[in-house]
């Protein structure tokens, strides 16, 4: 089968790291950007010359992302999977918070991955007919379920990539094109690394294993739902949270 071509936004570092290095690992090609490069990301690029392509890019930027998936498609030859995973998280009371705040959540974690996800899709629509069978997975969280004091506005972010999933699944289903979303719990990642030592125990009293997730923890999961696999799998959001 022919190797698939996949986007992943947010692959520096963390999870986007992490799903970056899998799906390079299982042959496949990889198109990724970030605000920011890190030290690992160029470490794979010089290693995957062929295989990897790399871009500084604001995922709240429209046009910026929409040049991104273009060069993307045209390098290697279109858009096979897409993995949206960037986002930013911003901790505190609802009270307190400001409104560049809530538009800065707002902007990359929503309106930056819908973006994505349609410049992707519109690629997926016309794709040959010998490419894999195409997928959709959105990064979301346990909190947009759960719920966590201090991350009401996050976890709306979150709660409303989950609606977009299950909603885009039924109207792209008749395409063939599959989309699931993933939500992790409580990762050791940048994204948490602004918890202090009391909230980090907190949430790994109440998690049955008894810790904190990782990147490796979630990245089988994106694997699979990109994979044949789980080619009768849309519309579902899968919880990695260490039963929590």
């Amino acid at each position: 089968m022919t190797a698939a071509t996949c986007i992943v936004s947010g692959g520096s570092r963390g999870l986007g790291l992490a799903t970056v290095e899998r799906l390079l690992a299982r042959g496949d090609r990889v198109a990724t950007f970030s605000r920011s490069v890190s030290p690992a990301l160029d470490a794979l690029a010089a290693s995957h010359a062929e295989r990897l392509h790399v871009e500084r890019c604001d995922g709240a930027d429209a046009d910026a992302v929409r040049g991104f998936v273009e060069r993307s498609a045209l390098r290697f030859g279109g858009v096979d999977h897409c993995i949206a995973n960037a986002a930013v998280a911003a901790e505190g009371v609802l009270a307190t918070m400001r409104d560049d705040q809530i538009d800065d959540l707002l902007a990359l974690n929503v309106k930056g991955s819908i973006v994505l996800v349609r410049e992707c899709v519109r690629q997926m629509l016309v794709r040959p007919a010998d490419r894999p069978a195409p997928a959709v997975v959105v990064i979301s969280s346990i909190v947009a379920s759960r719920g966590s004091a201090g991350l009401s506005v996050y976890a709306a972010t979150k709660a409303a990539l989950e609606g977009f999933a299950r909603s885009l699944a039924r109207e792209l289903g008749p395409r063939g094109i599959r989309v699931n979303a993933v939500a992790p719990g409580f990762l050791s990642t940048d994204l948490s690394a602004s918890l202090g030592a009391e909230d980090r125990g907190r949430i790994v009293r109440r998690t049955p294993l008894g810790r904190l997730g990782t990147p490796g923890d979630v990245v089988g999961a994106i694997d699979f739902l990109t994979g044949p696999r789980a080619g009768f799998i849309t519309g579902q959001v899968l919880a990695i949270d260490g039963g929590s």
